[in-house]
């Protein structure tokens, strides 16, 4: 068994890497003067089962291209099995044709890794469920849900406790995660008139007086996240705090989150944060590592990865 880490998040593929205690695959990544990819693998990976952690996050097609690089460095160098960890996935919003002559390009994701030489897949909570469905080799989608559980029993614990779910798209999500703190649920029904302008519109559920957890899989510009937030405490909401798994924050969505009413944004490390994000007061970040070292592990030893979540 070896670890092969890009270059989008190599503190979480080292941290993945000390949880196994299982130093990583010694490699040379760089790019040419015209900033194409070159990856050369170091090490002997005949018959190895080979895992390559690389999030497809920004900049999302040098990291993509880094990716297909090493798959097709591996299968070339005769890996017995070759697995893609990308904690991110990065094109999963692109799941479907959203008008007229546009692409799926989730389908067109799945496909190039396949066809670069990846046997199995891993990732962490697709955007949507069946991008799984996408691949024509196993995908095994592990849940950030477990970790935000243990950090929202830690610190926010009551029973005055509502999950958000901040849209009518993320209720499935929500449900799950006031399941399992036996909480109560709540929706927020916005319109969008455009792409990364969203609007709150109404709120299904009892909020006032109560603790607000808004939970969702991906922060990109945060408007979402910000307006919810906003009407929460307008319909009387005691706090707000919102658990993301995937914390793109491109733009100005650093800084829309300190102004906002949430008390605190938390997000995993599935993408490497930024300068803005480490030094942000109210963004916190948690590590995914444990739970993707023990499906990696479970992976190679051929044993249950879904008994994670039992």
């Amino acid at each position: 068994m070896k670890i092969l880490a890009g270059n989008s998040n190599r503190p979480l593929a080292e941290a993945i890497s000390a949880c196994i205690d299982l130093p990583l695959t010694k490699a040379s990544i760089r790019r040419f003067s015209d900033m194409e990819v070159f990856l050369e693998i170091e090490e002997n990976v005949r018959g190895e089962d080979v895992f390559v952690i690389q999030s497809t996050s920004y900049p999302a097609n040098d990291n993509l291209m880094e990716l297909l690089v090493a798959l097709d460095a591996l299968r070339r160098g005769s890996a017995r099995r070759i697995t893609a960890v990308i904690p991110y996935f990065g094109y999963a919003r692109q799941d479907r044709k959203s008008g007229p002559r546009t692409p799926i390009s989730a389908k067109l994701v799945a496909n190039l890794i396949t066809e670069a030489g990846a046997d199995r897949v891993l990732t962490l909570d697709l955007h949507a469920g069946q991008i799984q469905g996408f691949f024509d080799i196993p995908t095994d989608n592990l849940y950030a849900a477990p970790v935000m559980v243990k950090d929202i029993n830690d610190k926010l614990n009551g029973d005055d406790l509502v999950i958000v779910s901040p849209d009518v798209g993320g209720v499935l999500r929500a449900r799950g995660l006031a399941k399992r703190l036996n909480a109560e649920l709540a929706i927020i029904d916005k319109r969008r008139e455009k792409a990364g302008v969203s609007e709150v519109m109404n709120i299904i559920g009892e909020v006032k007086d109560r603790r607000c957890v808004l939970v969702d899989d991906i922060v990109d510009s945060a408007g979402t996240l910000c307006n919810a937030a906003v009407a929460l405490m307008e319909q009387g909401a005691t706090s707000v705090h919102a658990y993301v798994t995937h914390g793109v924050l491109s733009g100005g969505a650093v800084a829309r989150v300190s102004s906002s009413p949430l008390e605190k944004l938390v997000i995993t490390d599935s993408i490497q944060s930024t300068e803005a994000v480490r030094i942000s007061h109210n963004i916190e970040q948690l590590t995914i590592a444990p739970l993707m070292a023990d499906a990696i592990s479970r992976i190679s030893d051929e044993s249950s990865v879904s008994s994670l979540f039992d």
